[in-house]
């Protein structure tokens, strides 16, 4: 597979946003005491990267954050918020996107529907004319 220059440019682009909605996050999760989980080790998922939430159907589902009511880094909390982000540059009807991500993580707002969590989509970059 050829590598890109303007793909690692676009990757860093995704992590800096990613960072930055991340430090929005960590005040509203203060404020309401929230545990907020995002990729990286946690002893909680047995020191996996990734943040994986499994729907009724037993779909795994890989999130950038999940906003947890009681957890820590050793305990898994009730999810209050899904949420993905994504950066696009130039990609035909991008915008589309944000509601494209919403619908997918319809079947953990089913599954968890109990603690009646917010979904959000973050997209964020530089769009075609259309």
């Amino acid at each position: 597979m050829a590598t890109s220059p303007s793909h690692a440019l676009g990757q860093i682009a995704g992590y800096m946003m990613e960072q930055a909605f991340y430090d929005m996050l960590l005040p509203i999760a203060y404020e309401f005491d929230l545990y907020v989980d995002r990729q990286g080790p946690r002893p909680a998922r047995g020191q996996k990267k990734k943040v994986t939430w499994v729907d009724v159907h037993q779909n795994k589902h890989d999130l950038d954050f999940v906003l947890e009511r009681g957890g820590t880094q050793e305990i898994i909390g009730t999810p209050v918020a899904f949420i993905e982000s994504a950066w696009r540059r130039y990609t035909k009807h991008s915008v589309n996107k944000a509601g494209e991500i919403a619908n997918a993580l319809i079947p953990l707002r089913i599954t968890y529907h109990f603690a009646n969590p917010f979904l959000g989509a973050l997209v964020a970059g530089e769009w075609t004319q259309g």
